[in-house]
């Protein structure tokens, strides 16, 4: 055997091994477990501002054991863990449910993705001839006070903004990624001025509308107040719609009532309230006569139901749906 043969020979033994071994590579791939899914379930809307999340969902994996299913917090997040032989591609079911919401079966892909889940609500039982219209709420304020000396109020400021983004596009490492590198980001900023000799408080940030679980606040330049105040955010996955909202005061002596106005999309009502409010209220005009409802620890409303949220800092956020036989005017 010459030595061309010799080594042609093991040129060819190379090969055969380098096929198996990535051969052995793909399979051993191909059945590694998926341990979990993570995505937030939001409301279906052609409206941005009206993905809002909903909280308490049952996702449960269709024919898994107990440990396959989850409920989504106050964000829409939900967190679903898997049976160890469930691997990557296998096709999956997974249920969602909730109370006034269509049954959503979503028939996927098991993968290390986010998942994004619109359920659609159950739409209001249109209303017989002869019955009593729907009570229109109208001028709805937010009153509350804050411990504080020598400091007048002398309104308040609330602007919306959005982080444009598609969500599960891989990142090229040459723009803003999610906080693993993994996925493509967007960063949005927004901006309040309070006018001269003037300065904020208790300036609150927080997610309203979209897949808010994957969001995060890249830069804090309101927590502290002032004359101006700004923010920034990172997105990493559909877009998502942010409340900023804050006190403008004067150094001047003040009996520390504050008062500020939600922001309505459709039937809900969002607004946030900094950290050391007390006693807050809401007033509105029902059927052209001014009612105060104090909110108090069960957060109870005759008109409606409202739930609240800890978010940054502190500052708790509130969030009020309309009951039947109520309209927002």
């Amino acid at each position: 055997m010459t030595k061309t043969h010799k080594i042609a020979i093991w040129a060819a033994l190379g090969i055969v091994v380098a096929a198996l071994a990535a051969v052995i590579t793909i399979k051993r791939s191909r059945f590694v477990g998926i341990r979990v899914l993570t995505g937030t379930v939001l409301t279906q809307d052609e409206n941005v501002n009206k993905q809002v999340p909903i909280p308490d969902t049952e996702i449960t994996v269709a024919g898994g054991p107990a440990e396959s299913s989850a409920r989504s917090d106050s964000a829409g997040l939900f967190v679903v863990r898997l049976r160890p032989d469930i691997f990557p591609g296998r096709i999956i079911t997974l249920q969602f449910r909730h109370v006034g919401y269509q049954p959503l079966d979503l028939r996927t892909r098991a993968g290390d993705q986010l998942y994004i889940v619109r359920m659609q609500p159950i739409p209001r039982e249109a209303r017989v001839k002869g019955e009593t219209p729907d009570v229109g709420i109208t001028n709805i304020r937010v009153r509350y006070t804050v411990p504080s000396t020598n400091i007048v109020n002398v309104g308040s400021t609330v602007k919306t903004f959005q982080v444009v983004n598609t969500g599960n596009v891989p990142c090229d490492q040459r723009g803003p990624c999610s906080p693993d590198g993994k996925w493509k980001a967007a960063i949005a900023s927004a901006s309040l001025e309070a006018g001269d000799d003037n300065e904020f408080q208790g300036v609150r940030v927080s997610c309203i509308a979209g897949p808010c679980a994957f969001t995060k606040i890249e830069t804090d330049r309101f927590s502290t107040g002032g004359r101006k105040v700004s923010v920034s955010v990172r997105n990493w996955s559909d877009t998502v719609t942010f409340l900023m909202e804050g006190e403008v005061v004067h150094n001047t002596v003040n009996d520390m009532v504050r008062v500020t106005y939600p922001v309505i999309f459709a039937q809900a009502m969002d607004f946030t309230l900094a950290a050391t409010a007390k006693g807050p209220s809401i007033e509105a005009e029902i059927n052209k006569a001014d009612i105060v409802y104090p909110l108090g620890p069960t957060l109870t409303l005759p008109w409606a139901n409202c739930s609240i949220t800890v978010v940054g800092g502190g500052a708790k956020l509130y969030r009020c749906e309309i009951m039947p036989g109520y309209r927002f005017q």
